[in-house]
Formats: structure tokens, C-alpha cells, sequence
């Protein structure tokens, strides 16, 4: 089998390592082998086989039996599905998470317990009694190596199932009962399961059944999320419970406080508004997650395992490497595409980072800069379409925009992004004398694109799907799962002797298809299971054939893989994790799966559902703990207290309340997953920037690109910490730099505010839509609305990247850098001069509405010539410099002391 990535880019092997160690420090998942390991990714692939599912068949469990009939197991509720996969997470939560480490307070002190014993009463059974307390405690809950599985997780395993088994079989107590009595109408433990009345002392006695399962899932969530994703989230979520419970304390003659009392409420309602309504835990985030997040997560495991993430990198080289400073342009390309598919900036940061920060460190950047690229272009993988990580689906999910128009919309932002990414390492790369990597070192773009070319089409097939199609969201994820599938199938069964045989095959499986649909009115398939017989067509034949093609494609290459399990496969290159688990496999059952290509398909498909299911675990813990706090603002009615108070904070002044939005948004996001700090600022400030005449849309990605800075802002910086430790730069340098390159995600979201049109949107009353042929025949409305902002925009990140540099043919002067710093913000966000210039007329006494359409192109023909100005000078001061060698020789040499 033969390789498509060139030695030339190979990671070194202690990179990878690092890299790896890197990732596992802040990710903290154990490090499992053997029976635990296989548990985990049983419990992985159960998780993503639920998810398939439903992405395939909706939430009807039936299955049809030939010669049988249709055999029905379930069908199940919203609710329900959504109780189920928050289940499957808290499982592989507690599996793959440890408790405790022996780090803790509580355990610190037990750790030491023996110590102190002896030495106040020496070696006595007192003693021998602490030392075995200590002992069973470290059995019970402390995992010190973080590579077991301990009682104490078996324990919350098991009670993770019975909010679910509730939820499952007293659905209609749930419908019937509680949402109209509450739950104190419901039923006890004996009253719901009578074979275990007995059972029913204390506090199962004195509680319905239903209101010990919600406490039990909510506390189960709470420990949940502070193994997977820390104590501060856990402190904010417990926070707004307790707040919950005793906000109505709060003095209501103090202003502030006032703001914030509550009524009082039980502790039964909190618990049944955040665990049995959709207003909590199993709320807005959680469906999404179930119909949009989980699908997309899975589609990009499917395509990294492919080995789609090395072609892509390698694509990103054979492009870019040559260029000055390629290695840097290669690292924008390829961990943009990355972190689209990963949504994970950390993730993204050491997958990706293990190849191009040392890359980069080899051609001449420094450390620190190679760590701040990586880190910056990481966290803006999640605003470049059409993946776009996972807040895209909340996006679609609360401003109830399609998909497609997501994408279109969120277009141009992230290319200005990455524009002035390039822009930034491009100058950086002059400034140092940086050039690109020698044409013998990379790969050839024609054989790599003939190895590898049909990576491209589960990309365009998702384009189609959501764009052209306008298919659901979470049906256009599972068609190109099964388009993946299929593809890779068959490039596992292709080679020189088999190719022509394969590809007759596969026509001939479409042919007859198409034939028995337009004859039969029903495929082979179909008349296998009783399917009714539909007249169609010679077109609709071929259409529904065509359909039925990855179906096709995937059966007959099965075929020919286990015609010929172990043939050659020169095209198959799947990612390294799928033949180590392979490996791992055949070394424990001395079976030859990874030598295998057919082995190597299976491997393939099963190492996607498992490493789908770790990635999304994370995130339906974080949705699911989000989840808390919209339903305490619901139930308390905070919201509107809220809005009150960010309205009398901001006076009124769009300018200030988006910095305020910006500036809680990257705090709030500092340490949180994307997903978590878009919930947060959402519920908070969503409802307020509306009423300023923003469209929504251009509100939520707002939201998205501000909570995007906070993994590269100091001091928190998740994504710098994980980019240095890689590049072995200082932190906090690397921090700096990557906050200053990431800056384009503060200028280009407060442009699109200003100027909707860079997202391609026409607002009216608030309310944007996308661009119709008639909008963009309305040149008065085209021109100056939509052309010019987009051009100025780009020109303002150039702007702001030859000032972050400082570097344009020559050092540009700390003067020029501030002009152009003034020229970027005329030219992408004139509102924000010209509306604070209107208020500081208005306390005057000059009453002047200077914010208009032909005030902006004012304003940024003004930032224009300035950028231009600022250009020309520098230029011609490098000309002078170049002239006089002896004035440039002094300056080199003041730079090097």
C-alpha cells in the first residue's frame, strides 16, 4: 500500500509525541489499554450507531424482516432521545475522564492522613486504620495514572441509566402527570415499581420517584462536566442554580440587587423545569445537538480517518510551500480546513501543529510567531464555512436561519479572516528573510491530486446537499457519511487488476437499479423487503437510482474486499490512528486486520464512530450543562431584568454596548468550549442588540467570532498554551502575538455589524435576508451598501496587518503603524468613528446625524488614501534605504543588539 504524504512534511516523530502529551495535558482523558479501552470504544460506537440512526430513519426503532414483517421496538419522544443522548455522553464521560487524580483538596488530605497518624502515634492500629481508609479510598475514586476505570465511575455509570430508564418507560407520568400537577403529583418509588416498595425508606419515601431522578441528573451532569471540561464552568452552572433557589434573598432595596431578586421558588420546580421541559438540560442546545452537532462531528471523523486531514495538508504544502514564508501559508490553508471539521481549537492546534510549527520553526519564524499562527488560523477554523464546528448549528437553531444561509452569509467574513492571515505571515516572512520550502521537498500537485482527488467529493456533496438540494441539516450530514462510506470502500477495493471490474460492476449495480425502479416501481432491495411498487419515470428512475448509489458503490466494493481481503490497495491512505488501532487489534488476537485491506475498511469505519463519539462527548456535556442556565433565566425571569440593565449600562450607544458585548464575550469564553460561551452571551445579550436594528444573524456571529478570541486572549489562552508547548516558546510571548494576529476577528465582526452586506444580507426593520438577483440589480442600494463595505473590509485587514507586522519593504514607523491601525478602522467600521463624532456634536450643542450611507464612503475613501498614503511612504523610505546601504548596514546592526 502506498503513501501519499511526502517524508519531506512528515512530522517528526518527537513532535508527534509532544504534541500528543500536549494535547492529553489539557485534555485530560485517561490513557486506557486493554479491556477498558475496548469498553470505551464499544460504548463509542453504540453512541454514533444511536446518532446513525436517527440521522437515518428519524425516532421510529423498527426494522423490517424479509418474509417477516416490519418488527417495531420503539418510538420514542423528543424527550426522550435527547435523555438517551445525554446518557450515552455521561457514560463515556466517566469512562474516559478520571475523578480524582489525588490532586484535590479532599484527597490531599486523606493522601497525608497516614503520614500524620504516625507520626503523632507511631506504627499502632490507629495507623494501620488511616492506611487503609487511604487505601480504599484510591481504590473507590482516585486514579493517580489516569489509566483506570475505578469503582466509583462503574457506580456513576450505572446510576447515569435510571434518570433514562425513567424517562424511557413513565413517559406518559411525565406528559400526564407532571406537567400538569408538577412534580409532587407523581408517583413514589413504589407507586411507579412495586416490586420495589420495599425499598422505600427516607427520603425514597418522602419524594416522588420522578423528582429523585431529576436531582440525580442534574447533580450526574454537574460531575460530568467538571471532569470533561473543568471546575469553573461546573462553578458558573451550580451558580445560576443556587441562584435559582435564593435569589428572592437579594435585598430589593438596594438598585443593583433589585435588578437581580427573583420570587421564591421550590426546589421540585427548578428541578422539573431543568430536567422534564425543553426549557433546561434536555433544552434547545441538546436538540441541536442530537439533529445537527453529533452528525456533523461524526462527518468529520469519517473524513480525518480517511486520511482526508494529511492529503489536505499536504495540498496546503504542494500550493503554498514554495511561496515566502510557505510553511506559514501552508499552516493558514491547512488549519483552516482542520478546525472546520474539528471544531476544536485546542484540537485543531496539536493536530495540525504537530506538522506545521516546526516547519515553520525550521524556515526561519520564531517559536513564539510559528505558535501564535497555529494557535490564531486553529480557533478561526470554527467560522469558515461550510462546517463551521458546531455554533453554526446553534446558530440555525435560535435565529431559525437555514443552514444554507448560515454558510452564504458567514462567507466572506472568514475569507477576510484568513486573508489577513496570509497577509500577516507573508510580511513577517519578508520582514525575516524568510523563504519557501524547495520545489524537490514537496509533493508533485499532479500525482497528489490524482492519489487523492476524491477526498474533494464528500465536500462537494455537502455543498450540494445543504446549498443546492436544501436538504435538513442533520439529513445532508448522513448522506455524506454514507457517501464517505462508500467512497472509501470502494478506494479500498480498487486497484490496477480490479479497477476495470469494479467500476462495470458499479454501473451494472446502476443500471439495474435504475431498471427494476422503472419497471418494478421498486429497487432489488425493495422487493426483497415488500416495499410498495411507485410508477416513476425513466427520469425519476434514474434520479432515485442515482440515490441508491453509495448503497451500490458500497456493496459491490464489500464484494471485492472480501473476494480479496488482503489485495493491493494503492490509493487507500488512511490516517495513522486507524492503522495503530488496527495494529494494536492484531498484536492482542494475532489476527491480521491492519495487512488487510478489507480489515482496514472495517477498521476504518469502526475508529471513525469511536473517535466521533470521544470528540462529541465534550460537547453534549457542555451543551447539556449551557442548558442550566438559559432554564434558570427562563424560570426566574432574569432575562428581562437583564435587558434592562445592559440597556441603562450601554446609555443607549450601539458603539458601547458591542464593545461591552465583545468584552463579555471573550471573557465569559476564556477556559469555556466555543459552544458554551455562544449559549451564555446569547441568552444574555441576543435579545438586546436586535432592538439597535442589527439583524439577527449578524448578531450570532458576532457573538461566534468575539467568544473565538477568547482561546487565544491572554491570560487563559487554551489554544496559545497548547501551540507553545509544541513550538517550546514562552506561553504568555506566544499568547501576545496570537491575540495580536487574531485581532481581524474583532475588526471583521464589528464591519459586518455596521454593514450587513459583507455578510451578503439586505436589512429591513431588522431584519435581514440574503441578497436576491433583484438586490444586486439595485446598483443605489448594491454599490455603496454591498461592494464598497466588502472591498473596504479586505483593505482594512490589510491595513491592520502590515500595522500588527510592521513591516511593508521596510520597518514601518511607530506613526504610520498608528495610521494605518486608524485607516483599517475607517475602512471596515466607519460607524465607529462616526457614531461616537454624532454624540460628542450632540453634548456640544450640535445636533448633527453624521452616521450615514454617504458619510461612510466619506469615511473610508478617507481611510483609503491614508492606507495608500502610508504605503507609498514606506515604500519610497525603502527605496531611499536601499540606496544608501551604509544608513541600512547601522540600522541591521542597532536591530541585532
Amino acid at each position: 500500500m502506498t503513501t501519499n504524504t511526502s517524508d519531506a512534511v512528515e512530522p517528526d516523530p518527537d513532535e508527534s509525541d509532544e504534541a500528543d502529551q500536549v494535547f492529553e495535558e489539557i485534555d485530560n482523558r485517561r490513557s486506557l489499554t486493554g479491556i477498558p479501552l475496548i469498553a470505551v470504544a464499544v460504548v463509542g460506537i453504540l453512541f454514533s450507531s444511536f446518532q446513525l440512526w436517527l440521522g437515518a430513519r428519524g425516532f421510529v426503532f423498527e426494522f423490517t424482516i424479509p418474509g417477516f414483517g416490519v418488527v417495531e421496538i420503539a418510538s420514542l419522544a423528543s424527550l426522550q432521545i435527547r435523555a438517551i443522548h445525554v446518557n450515552f455522553a455521561l457514560v463515556m464521560a466517566f469512562l474516559l475522564f478520571p475523578g480524582s487524580m489525588g490532586s484535590g483538596a479532599v484527597t490531599r488530605r486523606i493522601g497525608a492522613l497516614p503520614a500524620a497518624v504516625r507520626n503523632r502515634v507511631g506504627d499502632s492500629p490507629v495507623t494501620r486504620v488511616a492506611e487503609a481508609v487511604r487505601g480504599a479510598v484510591w481504590w473507590a475514586f482516585v486514579d493517580e495514572e489516569s489509566t483506570r476505570i475505578t469503582p466509583s465511575d462503574l457506580v456513576l455509570i450505572l446510576l447515569s441509566t435510571f434518570p433514562t430508564i425513567y424517562y424511557v418507560t413513565q413517559y406518559d407520568e411525565i406528559t400526564d402527570v407532571i406537567r400538569v400537577r408538577g412534580l409532587g403529583g407523581a408517583g413514589t418509588l413504589g407507586e411507579v415499581v412495586p416490586r420495589l416498595a420495599a425499598l422505600e425508606l427516607g427520603f425514597l419515601a418522602d419524594y416522588s420517584l420522578a423528582y429523585l431522578m431529576g436531582v440525580l441528573a442534574i447533580l450526574l451532569v454537574l460531575e460530568a462536566t467538571r471532569r470533561a471540561l473543568g471546575l469553573l464552568l461546573t462553578l458558573l452552572v451550580s451558580l445560576f442554580l443556587l441562584y435559582a433557589k435564593y435569589g428572592y434573598l437579594l435585598p430589593r432595596d438596594l438598585p443593583v440587587a433589585r435588578t437581580f431578586a427573583t420570587s421564591q421558588l421550590r426546589w421540585n420546580q427548578i428541578v422539573q423545569n431543568l430536567w422534564y421541559t425543553v426549557e433546561g438540560i434536555l433544552g434547545v442546545p441538546v436538540g441541536v445537538s442530537v439533529r445537527f452537532i453529533y452528525i456533523f462531528i461524526l462527518f468529520g471523523a469519517f473524513l480525518e480517518m480517511s486520511g482526508a486531514g494529511k492529503w489536505f495538508i499536504d495540498l496546503a504544502y504542494s500550493i503554498t510551500g514554495t511561496r515566502k514564508g510557505g510553511p506559514a501559508k501552508a499552516s493558514v490553508v491547512a488549519s483552516g480546513f482542520m478546525g472546520m471539521l474539528s471544531g476544536s481549537s485546542v484540537a485543531n492546534t496539536v493536530t495540525t501543529g504537530a506538522l506545521t510549527i516546526p516547519l515553520m520553526k525550521r524556515s526561519g519564524y520564531s517559536p513564539e510567531f510559528s505558535g501564535a499562527v497555529e494557535s490564531s488560523v486553529s480557533s478561526g477554523g470554527q467560522i469558515l464555512p461550510p462546517v463551521m464546528g458546531a455554533a453554526a448549528f446553534l446558530i440555525v437553531e435560535y435565529t431559525g436561519t437555514p443552514f444554507r444561509d448560515v454558510v452564504i452569509a458567514a462567507t466572506l467574513p472568514a475569507i477576510a479572516f484568513f486573508f489577513g492571515m496570509w497577509v500577516m505571515v507573508h510580511f513577517e516572512a519578508a520582514k525575516r528573510g524568510i523563504g519557501g520550502l524547495e520545489r524537490s521537498e514537496l509533493l508533485d500537485m499532479g500525482p497528489h491530486m490524482r492519489r487523492g482527488w476524491f477526498y474533494l467529493v464528500p465536500l462537494a456533496l455537502l455543498l450540494h446537499y445543504l446549498v443546492i438540494a436544501r436538504l435538513s441539516v442533520g439529513r445532508a450530514g448522513w448522506l455524506t457519511i454514507v457517501a464517505t462510506v462508500a467512497l472509501i470502500a470502494m478506494v479500498a477495493a480498487y486497484n490496477e487488476r480490479t479497477g476495470t471490474y469494479l467500476v462495470g460492476g458499479i454501473a451494472a449495480g446502476y443500471a439495474l437499479f435504475a431498471v427494476s425502479l422503472f419497471y418494478a416501481g421498486r429497487t432489488p432491495v425493495g422487493m426483497l423487503y415488500g416495499a410498495e411498487p411507485v410508477d416513476l419515470g425513466v427520469t425519476a428512475a434514474l434520479g432515485a437510482a442515482a440515490a441508491a448509489l453509495p448503497t451500490v458503490v458500497t456493496a459491490i466494493s464489500l464484494a471485492f474486499l472480501l473476494a480479496d481481503p488482503s489485495g493491493d490497495a494503492p490509493l487507500l491512505d488512511l490516517d495513522d490512528d486507524v492503522v495503530g488501532a488496527a495494529t494494536w487489534f492484531d498484536e492482542r488476537t494475532g489476527l491480521e486486520i491492519a495487512g488487510s485491506r478489507a480489515g482496514q475498511f472495517g477498521a476504518f469505519v469502526l475508529k471513525a464512530m469511536d473517535s466521533g463519539a470521544k470528540t462529541a462527548t465534550i460537547v453534549v456535556v457542555a451543551v447539556a450543562a449551557a442548558g442550566v442556565i438559559p432554564g434558570v433565566i427562563g424560570i426566574t425571569g432574569l432575562g428581562g431584568s437583564l435587558r434592562a440593565l445592559i440597556i441603562s449600562v450601554s446609555g443607549g450607544s450601539l458603539v458601547l454596548l458591542l464593545i461591552l458585548a465583545g468584552l463579555a464575550a471573550v471573557i465569559v469564553g476564556m477556559g469555556m468550549p466555543t459552544t458554551v460561551m455562544y449559549i451564555i452571551i446569547v441568552v444574555l445579550l441576543g435579545p438586546v442588540l436586535p432592538e439597535f436594528g442589527i439583524a439577527i444573524l449578524a448578531v450570532h456571529l458576532f457573538v461566534l467570532y468575539l467568544g473565538l478570541m477568547a482561546d487565544v486572549t491572554p491570560p487563559v489562552m487554551v489554544a496559545a498554551y497548547a501551540a507553545a508547548g509544541i513550538a517550546k516558546s514562552d506561553p504568555f510571548d506566544t499568547g501576545k502575538q496570537a491575540f495580536l494576529l487574531s485581532l481581524n476577528k474583532i475588526l471583521v465582526p464589528f464591519a459586518f455589524v455596521f454593514s450587513p452586506g459583507i455578510l451578503l444580507l439586505r436589512t429591513t426593520d431588522g431584519q435581514g435576508s440574503i441578497l436576491t438577483g433583484a438586490d444586486v440589480g439595485d446598483l443605489g442600494f448594491f454599490l455603496p451598501e454591498v461592494a464598497a463595505p466588502i472591498l473596504a473590509v479586505f483593505a482594512g485587514v490589510y491595513a491592520l496587518g502590515v500595522a500588527i507586522i510592521g513591516y511593508y519593504h521596510t520597518d514601518v514607523r511607530s506613526g504610520s503603524r498608528v495610521s494605518l491601525v486608524a485607516a483599517a478602522v475607517l475602512l471596515s467600521v466607519p460607524g465607529m468613528v462616526l457614531l461616537p463624532a454624532s454624540a460628542a456634536l450632540g453634548l456640544a450643542g450640535v445636533d448633527v446625524a453624521l452616521y450615514s450611507v454617504t458619510n461612510e464612503l466619506i469615511a473610508r475613501g478617507v481611510g483609503a488614501a491614508m492606507l495608500v498614503g502610508g504605503l507609498i511612504r514606506n515604500r519610497r523610505r525603502a527605496g531611499r534605504e536601499s540606496a544608501d546601504p551604509e544608513p541600512v548596514e547601522e540600522s541591521s546592526d542597532v536591530a541585532a543588539q
